[in-house]
């Protein structure tokens, strides 16, 4: 029996090893493309807003869909602190990120009655934040629904003062994984990629933090709908078959 277990104990092992460098593989993969989509991608950004906050000396939070954060990491602003999941999933993301020059934070989303992990990364991004640095936080992640704008985001810029710029990223030539649960957009070597900011929002005095998440949820929304309507159609349809709720009737999706 001792030599059964010990056997079992051994093969968990090892199948754990080779997970752990499949993942470490993949993930140096995924920076490879990463940096070459940076040398032969084109960007270009409309309604951008950093300038003149950098101005006015105020700090901002990218508030951006999980689907998006290929597209966005590839121009990444150097120093931006990025909350990453501790999953798998999110491991596979973090040399992309430290190639792109960001800083990542790991961590789940955010919870108000749990999630030890979670809230240590949003206390670690605050601080980020605080320390003069943008951040960035993929608003629907790690597990979604899609488009649904967790808590972290909002709980963060209450706590430090900072605007909230939602951003989408399109790229005029992309990948779509229609089978993942954010529809994953991976962009194509020497595409355009078009940065689409919402105007900022900013945390009000004693606004409760669920209020604030629904404002910034239905900005992230309208602004994909008017400048990716494709996939926003996919969400709505997506939405309408299931059981959450939509923001708004959305126009497009029913021409």
């Amino acid at each position: 029996m001792e030599d059964q277990l010990a056997q079992f104990a051994a093969n968990f092992h090892g199948k754990k090893m080779t997970k752990r460098i499949l993942v470490w593989l993949a993930s140096w993969c995924i920076a490879g493309y990463v940096l070459l989509l940076r040398w032969t991608c084109r960007h270009t950004f409309e309604n951008d807003p950093r300038p003149e906050l950098r101005k006015a000396s105020q700090n901002y939070l990218f508030s951006m869909l999980h689907s998006n954060q290929l597209a966005i990491v590839t121009h990444g602003e150097p120093g931006t602190g990025a909350m990453v999941s501790k999953s798998a999933d999110g491991q596979l993301i973090v040399p992309a990120l430290i190639v792109s020059r960001c800083t990542p934070v790991r961590g789940s989303k955010w919870r108000a009655t749990g999630g030890k992990g979670g809230r240590e990364a949003v206390d670690a991004l605050t601080q980020h934040v605080l320390d003069g640095f943008p951040a960035a936080v993929a608003v629907d992640g790690p597990r979604g629904p899609r488009g649904r704008v967790h808590k972290g985001i909002a709980a963060i810029s209450q706590a430090t003062g900072a605007a909230v710029l939602n951003v989408v990223a399109v790229p005029n030539r992309r990948y779509v994984f229609k089978a993942t649960w954010d529809r994953l957009q991976l962009p194509l070597p020497f595409c355009l990629i078009q940065g689409y900011f919402a105007e900022p929002i900013f945390p009000i005095p004693g606004e409760k933090l669920e209020a604030y998440r629904q404002r910034i949820e239905s900005s992230l929304r309208t602004l994909e709908r008017r400048v990716d309507p494709t996939e926003s159609c996919m969400q709505a349809s997506e939405e309408s078959e299931g059981t959450t709720e939509l923001s708004g009737p959305d126009e497009r999706c029913a021409a």
